[in-house]
């Protein structure tokens, strides 16, 4: 008779969010934001389930140099409406670049992530600058350092 193997579910507590940086300087806007739901959704760790937001907290800086390919920054248009008759929204990617940067980045990312509360959840865990400064260096440093001391601690066990 074969034995049953018990799947592994982590609990709340099992789960470490470390801070990741990502410099949009020269990179491509699709990819750049696959790499980042990939980090939010947590689907870069062993440990990943699909009920949890497992993943990481994400700082995207210069998100004002990220770049599309071919004639994408002429012709892409982001659109919104207020569900009030007439009121489409229609804003051509070089006026979006000019006034929020972050913006292009946050929707890209968005579009990649599940449509339902643990997808608002990852995207709450995204911040976006349009500059190489961020207020986050405590963060980042202080994962860094968690992260070394769990790498000494299983070293040494």
């Amino acid at each position: 008779m074969p034995t049953k193997i018990k799947h592994y579910n982590p609990s709340a507590s099992d789960i470490k969010n470390r801070w990741r940086v990502f410099d949009a300087d020269g990179k491509v806007l699709g990819r750049l934001a696959s790499e980042i739901a990939t980090v939010l959704m947590g689907k870069h760790k062993a440990e990943y389930v699909p009920h949890m937001a497992s993943g990481d907290f994400v700082i995207v800086v210069n998100a004002s140099k990220v770049e599309l390919t071919g004639k994408k920054a002429e012709q892409k248009i982001y659109k919104r409406h207020s569900q009030y008759p007439g009121n489409l929204k229609e804003i051509p990617y070089v006026r979006m670049q000019e006034r929020t940067p972050e913006r292009i980045i946050e929707l890209a990312v968005r579009g990649m992530l599940p449509k339902n509360k643990l997808g608002r959840k990852m995207l709450s865990r995204l911040k976006v600058y349009s500059g190489s400064e961020h207020p986050h260096m405590a963060q980042v440093i202080g994962s860094e350092r968690a992260e070394v001391r769990e790498k000494a601690t299983e070293s040494a066990a």
